[in-house]
């Protein structure tokens, strides 16, 4: 954090710190080493580890209950860099942004630190002494007065231990809440044909797709594997390739909206209206009155009909069950059931007796007075209405599991550290069913224990590691040779969950039926792409990462459309009151081109209290109007215009391209017009400088960007930070404008202003041949090297800062505070997270992007040991690493048959402004959408300033 900014406290000293660190080894490589007691130096050397050379493994990572396969580079114990397993199959080698920082939640200084015993510090014995009480009464009473609160989850281990505690103890009841489950797909395809199920799609195959309000790329845990598979289908390099189709019908803007070919915005309300007509146009039972324009409408079902079994209709998963069953029943005519979609039984399915507020029903009845809560923080999360704290205050006994001391540790009897995803062993279903372990890289920091030792102890055996419970489950599968692969590999072969049998679907929605339009102002509830439900409100990496649409950062806001702002009399930044069913929040507008009329969007994670980075940040509790029956859609809502004005805090101020050719986009047809769509009405580029030439000799390193891949989901911008050890400087040294990101996502809108298109551009450094920031350095700290990067001695660099002066990109990032701590005795815990390839730069230097110079070096000294040239795609850079697209290619453009060559070569490659001769090393392929030619958008003014 900034000097002016509230640092978090250190607390750990570093040298406990390497000893933990140290003892990590020993687990990170399960028989591959022995236990070191200090880092520097070692007294027996661990096997295979070779100092200043990281190691990686495999593990996985938890998102909503759900696995997200991980490679982990460690040094010398420390895990510093998340990267995608490319053989697990949600996350194929990618990551996003929630994953990129997990590396840094591990070290968060503000994570609890030790048992609490009714608010003191205790030790784990204690706990465990407590636990035997419990269990010895839990034996003696059957589980009478018992229950465990979980959360949504996959792990084969927890489940069946919770199977174990239900057989031993009958009478404990077990309850779940996770403020994020989206039901409907279950409660859907249990009202159509019995039996609860949940889709798995195949985007590659779709030729035609219909999204009724999915965000099917930026939400859910197979989103990795959809990006992946979707834009393999949206490359075009020549005339003859061809692009699927994307119809998108949404009640929020999302990027999956964004990527779509045609979009239509629709309130809340009339979702259900829109399936219904297209469910009544796909059986061919005439035309029903919907939202949607009923051109636009018929051009999409007529797709959908073409392209048949390779069609693909996908609801939102906050959608209602009657969306599911519509989409069901669409997917069946249309043939697609089993081709680009199947069904599996539900990999989160765990029979409970009822959800929180069934939980808090039985407390005040007097039915249950023990209460043990497995990482959930429902007093926070609690639907407003629901007197959570009220009905734990009368427990006997409150235990609460978790990695932070929230709202719900202050208040329990017990609170036990929680063990971090890279501290535990643990295993986890992805989104296909198939199975991964979850391996530590480190020793716990904090004493931390997993769930499998929490409910070991409160079944009554408290000497079995979480390590010695897993391998226990998996003794039958698992001999030891396999063990030891499903570790290498990070998924275990052959557990992906075969489709169920849905051959006698029937099409009659199973007696569903639409809801009907709600009558005034309507909210819609989001999860933050980031902090998600609030817990990961206290990572400041994710905190101040650019929203992929709104650009905000440390904050939220109610949006609204350009039409529905003027209806109410409201611009950006002005604060309004939210209201409805007797509870209220205040929050700033934020005007949002493409939302629809008639409704706000208010977005959950915010309002925490608890942690002091979570604090920091500005914005409302939308849990306070989110009601358990309305927990993503509501009406009656009345709107109230506050006097002041309460700007949120934004990176990007400029909206529209303003007649500048800065995004060049075309559709398909007129791609296989005139290729070279890059090079519309511009005139040629220049050749004549008065700039030096520079010779390559060796390797000569670029970067080719496609924008038609590119869905701005903001992976690649966390995954530089990670790598290359770049500052947060917190909210008010954003407000002013000195955010050091090295590479940035632009969003521009074109279009009408409440129907746009919209489009994103990645921006790192250009790294010119002709570049203006070298010329005017007077101090020679910005220097071409001798493979075509523009690079930055930070040790010559004085602060002048004429090269981000005389840079038209703006790519320049100058270190205006003492952002880290530099006193290694002091920094804290935080200090391991940074990565030892790069320099952590002091204040007074401009940083940018270095095209990962390090891991350049890496390659390049490894190709001369083995006296070889470094071959094509053996360097990759972090943002292209993490792109679930793949929309980003690096490599040397000297090599003719390099794949960056090739993609500088297709006809709509394009240098980013270059009319002013700067001659980018970095540059895109225009965007190019198959919308349907019926459907061609009217001429308009472009959408304003949000």
């Amino acid at each position: 954090m900034s000097a002016t900014d509230d640092r978090p406290a250190a607390g750990l000293d570093r040298r406990t710190l390497l000893k933990l660190m140290g003892a990590s080894l020993a687990l990170a490589n399960l028989a591959a080493c022995t236990k070191p007691q200090e880092i520097v130096p070692y007294v027996d050397q661990p096997e295979n580890l070779i100092p200043g050379r990281p190691l990686f493994y495999a593990t996985t990572l938890s998102d909503s209950g759900y696995g997200l396969g991980a490679i982990v580079e460690s040094h010398e114990g420390r895990p510093t860099k998340i990267e995608g397993n490319p053989d697990h199959p949600a996350s194929l080698g990618a990551t996003d942004a929630v994953m990129q920082a997990a590396v840094h939640s591990l070290f968060d200084p503000e994570r609890s630190r030790t048992p609490l015993k009714n608010g003191e510090p205790a030790s784990y014995g204690d706990f465990l002494r407590d636990m035997s009480g419990l269990s010895a009464a839990l034996g003696a009473s059957k589980g009478t007065g018992t229950a465990v609160l979980i959360e949504a989850t996959t792990s084969p281990t927890m489940k069946a231990q919770l199977q174990a505690l239900r057989k031993r103890f009958p009478a404990l009841h077990i309850y779940r809440h996770d403020p994020l489950v989206t039901p409907s797909s279950e409660d859907a395809t249990r009202a159509v044909f019995g039996k609860a199920l949940v889709p798995v799609y195949r985007l590659d195959r779709a030729d035609a797709m219909l999204s009724l309000d999915a965000d099917f790329l930026g939400e859910g845990p197979g989103r990795l594997a959809y990006a992946h598979d979707f834009a393999a289908r949206r490359r075009v390099r020549k005339v003859g390739d061809g692009m699927s189709r994307l119809y998108a019908v949404e009640s929020t803007p999302t990027i999956t909206g964004a990527a779509a070919d045609h979009r239509k915005a629709v309130r809340p309300s009339e979702m259900d209206g829109v399936a219904a007509a297209a469910n009544a146009a796909l059986a061919e039972e005439g035309a029903l009155p919907s939202a949607v324009d009923p051109g636009w409408l018929e051009a999409s079902i007529r797709d959908l009909q073409a392209a048949g079994r390779n069609a693909l209709v996908v609801p939102g998963p906050q959608q209602s069950s009657f969306v599911h069953a519509v989409a069901l029943a669409a997917n069946a005519r249309l043939g697609a059931l089993g081709n680009t979609v199947h069904l599996i039984e539900a990999p989160h399915d765990q029979p409970v007796d009822g959800d929180l507020a069934e939980l808090c029903h039985s407390i005040t009845s007097g039915e249950t007075d023990t209460v043990i809560v497995l990482a959930a923080n429902p007093l926070h999360t609690t639907p407003a209405g629901l007197d959570v704290h009220a009905a734990f205050s009368r427990l006997k006994l409150l235990v609460h599991w978790g990695v932070y001391r929230d709202e719900t540790a202050a208040l329990a009897h017990w609170h036990i550290p929680a063990a971090h995803d890279l501290e535990s062993w643990s295993d986890r279903r992805a989104f296909d069913g198939t199975v991964s372990l979850v391996q530590p890289l480190i020793l716990p920091l904090f004493g931390g224990r997993t769930v499998h030792e929490i409910l070991a102890a409160i079944g009554g055996t408290f000497d079995q590691s979480a390590l010695a419970l897993l391998r226990a489950a998996w003794v039958d599968r698992l001999d030891e040779t396999g063990w030891k692969k499903a570790l290498q590999d990070g998924v275990i072969a052959g557990t992906a969950t075969s489709p169920a049998d849905v051959s006698s679907l029937a099409t009659d929605l199973g007696g569903l039926k639409p809801r009907s339009v709600a009558r005034g102002l309507e909210i819609r509830f989001v999860a933050d792409p980031f902090l998600r439900d609030g817990r990961h409100a206290n990572s400041s990496w994710l905190q101040e990462l650019p929203r992929p649409l709104t650009k905000i950062v440390w904050g939220n806001a109610a949006l609204m459309s350009p039409s529905e702002a003027a209806r109410q009399g409201v611009e950006s930044g002005r604060v309004v009151n939210v209201a409805r069913a007797g509870f209220d929040v205040d929050a700033p507008v934020w005007i949002v081109p493409g939302h629809p009329d008639g409704s706000v969007t208010l977005s959950l994670g915010f309002g925490r209290k608890s942690g002091e980075v979570a604090g920091m940040a500005k914005g409302y509790d939308a849990f306070r109007l989110r009601t358990a029956d309305t927990p993503w859609f509501a009406e009656g809502v009345e709107l109230t215009r506050r006097d002041h004005v309460e700007p949120p805090v934004t990176t990007q101020h400029h909206h529209a391209m303003e007649g500048r050719h800065l995004v060049r986009h075309a559709s398909l047809g007129e791609f296989r017009n005139d290729p070279r769509i890059a090079r519309g009405g511009l005139p040629p580029a220049r050749s004549e400088s008065l700039y030096p030439d520079w010779p390559y000799d060796e390797e000569a390193w670029g970067m080719s960007i496609d924008l038609s891949a590119c869905i701005g989901c903001m992976a690649c911008v966390a995954a530089c930070q990670a790598e290359n050890n770049i500052a947060t400087v917190g909210p008010q040294q954003c407000e002013l404008g000195h955010e050091m990101h090295w590479l940035r996502v632009d969003r521009y809108y074109e279009g009408l202003a409440d129907d746009p298109q919209t489009v994103f551009q990645p921006v790192p450094c250009m790294h010119c041949e002709k570049a203006p920031c070298e010329i005017v350095c007077p101090v020679n700290a910005t220097v071409h090297t001798h493979d075509g990067l523009n690079a930055q001695v930070y040790n010559r660099c004085i602060g002048t800062r004429y090269c981000s002066q005389n840079c038209p990109y703006k790519v320049r990032r100058f270190n205006f505070l003492q952002y880290r701590s530099f006193d290694k005795e002091e920094a804290g815990p935080e200090q391991a997270a940074r990565n030892p390839d790069v320099s952590v730069r002091s204040r007074g230097v401009m940083e940018k992007c270095t095209y990962c110079v390090q891991r350049i070096s890496e390659k390049r000294i490894q190709a001369q040991i083995e006296n070889r040239q470094i071959a094509d795609g053996e360097v990759v850079t972090a943002c292209q690493q993490a792109c679930p697209t793949q929309a980003i290619t690096f490599g040397d453009v000297n090599k003719k048959a390099s794949k960056v060559a090739q993609e500088k070569a297709a006809p709509h490659s394009y240098a980013l402004l270059e009319e002013l001769n700067t001659r980018p090393r970095t540059t895109y392929l225009g965007k190019v959408s198959n919308p349907d030619v019926g459907l061609a958008p009217g001429k308009a003014e472009e959408a304003g300033d949000g």
